[in-house]
């Protein structure tokens, strides 16, 4: 699983934080960060998280 955030479009509100914490974090500046290719058991966390962007920023691929 890889996961593809279009920072282009996030605007760092942090839904994904809460819905993956073990993927999506804020960096010291503010912005979000996430881990490009989490375990395959974070899937659901993952597929939430997407699913709760408010700009659908949020892409999994296989």
């Amino acid at each position: 699983m890889k996961v593809v955030v279009d920072m282009n479009k996030c605007q760092d509100h942090g839904q994904c934080v809460f819905a993956a914490p073990d993927v999506f974090s804020f960096d010291d500046t503010g912005h979000l960060a996430h881990v490009p290719d989490p375990d395959e058991t974070l899937r659901d966390d993952v597929e939430e998280a997407a699913d709760v962007c408010p700009l659908q920023a949020i892409r999994i691929e296989d």
